[in-house]
């Protein structure tokens, strides 16, 4: 598992850098404006999914998974009210498969 750090987006522009999605999963900060970028450079779609540690009334909250198709992307936005972990103060991030993906996250402006 790694813990992926924000990359701050300037006025100017940002080439961002991106990590291999770890195959046990990855750990991502929360907060308004951070999302995380997802691509998949395979030939079959992944899905990507972002744990919901809340609960409502004593119900859990259902996790957020996102379906990335062959060769697309998404951006998946990062709130802290939905996707904090109390315990480890992050966003705890599985995929159903890992290769030819590539993640990173970038905080918006």
């Amino acid at each position: 598992m790694a813990i992926l750090t924000a990359q701050a987006t300037p006025l100017g522009g940002l080439q961002p850098t991106y990590a291999a999605a770890a195959g046990g999963g990855d750990q991502a900060p929360v907060g308004e404006k951070l999302v995380l970028h997802v691509r998949n450079d395979d030939a079959s779609s992944k899905t990507v999914t972002v744990a919901t540690p809340g609960t409502v009334g004593g119900l859990a909250v259902a996790d957020a998974a996102q379906t990335i198709p062959a060769g697309g992307d998404a951006f998946i936005p990062l709130k802290a009210s939905a996707f904090r972990d109390p315990a480890t103060g992050r966003a705890a991030i599985t995929y159903s498969a890992v290769t030819s993906v590539t993640v990173a996250v970038l905080q918006l402006p």
